[in-house]
């Protein structure tokens, strides 16, 4: 039994799925059962480091998702359109469905897999989030029998890149970002990655996997690395710590007077102890750290982007599909552990309800009483530190380091308006979150 994918892009992760598909040998038996039936390009005439028939190559990408001997269409466009309006294209037309667009199905998740479960058909994710690390599987399956308490990861690639080798180095950001882009691992345009929106399309997806709900972009707190200097990885180095982009979403350390069970889902730089087991996740590796009842810790770790990798996620949907299809035909129900079974939203708290430690650096003049100052405004907004101490000067100013105990955020960033008032503070160059 043979069943047809039609194969949208022939990029990098397109080649890849390509590769896997046409060389079976030593794989599960069922690759063997996966034909290509029709590739969609942008060009024909583009040279390509893969050999396919001519007549499997097409423009005509619209004809794919729409032909009658398609069983499945694997997206590996990327970008929001025409990826999302061809899934819903396909979707309408009965098939199937694997992509690795994590920022398609972020924002449209809910209109997509509604789509599906009505048509009966599947749509499955696994190369959206951590390349070919298999975490939305386990979610969905083998840890799907725990209460998951929190997923806390790293993510990103390009940032944890960053990130490494600032601490390495001593270098500056910018710096470390122009060699990120001239090995690749930076795209000419950052945002997506720097800024954190890259992190938090993956833990919208893997908050909604583990707890069950449909979860809203627009609610997840994003910050990104651009505020981290090099100042802050020494210093965090001294107090115990690395700095690592992470993306989190848990049930715990919410302030919250309702009865409505809250999330935090959050990305932001992180204080990481170094003996915390991302601590040691570096250069373009991701890490996803799950937590749960009575699992207690799991940790997935391996490339989260690549040719390979990647390929390896999609291809596995792929044969998760063509085993059900083989086994039950085209089943009046769809098979629980593989669709889309949930319909509300999950309610998002606020960060400002987040309870938490913080790290802060502030630059002030050489003034008597500064530090004195500083500690009765944190005291006046019931935010208790850890530790305060000038740690050295830039030019005339004097650079003080401050590290909290746990204290609710809203709190701390009022303390913090009323320290931008002091004379004697210049500025503040940068507040972490400490794990």
């Amino acid at each position: 039994m043979a069943f047809k994918i039609g194969l949208l892009g022939l990029g990098t992760v397109g080649t890849g799925t390509a590769q896997i598909l046409q060389q079976p040998t030593g794989r599960h038996p069922m690759v063997q059962e996966i034909v290509i039936h029709k590739v969609g390009v942008r060009s024909l005439d583009k040279p390509r480091s893969i050999s396919l028939p001519p007549e499997v190559l097409t423009t005509d990408v619209e004809g794919i998702v729409t032909d009658p001997a398609v069983d499945i269409v694997v997206e590996v466009l990327g970008g929001l359109e025409p990826a999302r309006s061809l899934i819903l294209q396909a979707i309408a037309h009965g098939k199937h469905v694997v992509t690795a667009n994590k920022a398609v199905i972020s924002r449209y998740g809910d209109e997509i897999f509604t789509a599906a479960n009505q048509a009966g058909v599947y749509v499955l994710l696994e190369a959206a989030v951590g390349g070919g690390i298999p975490v939305i599987q386990p979610l969905k399956q083998s840890l799907g029998v725990n209460q998951i308490t929190s997923i806390t990861g790293i993510v990103n690639g390009t940032t944890n890149y960053i990130l490494t080798k600032m601490q390495s180095t001593g270098a500056a950001f910018t710096d470390i970002l122009s060699e990120a882009q001239q090995l690749g691992y930076a795209e000419a345009d950052p945002t997506a990655d720097v800024d954190g929106l890259d992190a938090a399309d993956k833990i919208a997806i893997l908050a909604s996997l583990a707890f069950g709900g449909r979860i809203k972009l627009q609610d997840i707190h994003c910050e990104g690395i651009r505020q981290v200097g090099a100042a802050d990885i020494a210093y965090a180095e001294k107090l115990g710590f690395v700095i690592k982009l992470l993306a989190v979403a848990k049930r715990e350390s919410i302030v919250d007077t309702s009865e409505e069970e809250m999330l935090q889902v959050r990305v932001h730089p992180t204080l990481v102890p170094t003996a915390h087991p991302l601590a040691s996740i570096s250069g373009v590796y991701n890490a996803i750290l799950v937590e749960g009842e009575p699992i207690g810790q799991v940790m997935f770790f391996g490339p989260g982007a690549g040719a390979g990798p990647t390929a390896s996620a999609v291809v596995s949907d792929i044969v998760n599909i063509a085993a059900v299809l083989k086994t039950s035909g085209s089943p009046e129900e769809l098979h629980p552990l593989l669709s889309c079974t949930h319909q509300h939203y999950c309610a998002i708290a606020p960060i400002g309800e987040l309870v938490t430690r913080f790290y802060a650096r502030f630059l002030t003049k050489d003034h008597p009483g500064v530090i004195g100052s500083l500690g009765t405004c944190f005291g006046k907004h019931n935010v208790s530190l850890e530790s305060i101490v000038q740690t050295g000067f830039q030019g005339d100013l004097a650079e003080i380091v401050v590290v909290t105990h746990d204290v609710r955020e809203g709190d701390f960033r009022q303390a913090l308006e009323q320290i931008r008032t002091l004379d004697a503070v210049d500025s503040i160059p940068s507040i972490l979150r400490v794990l």
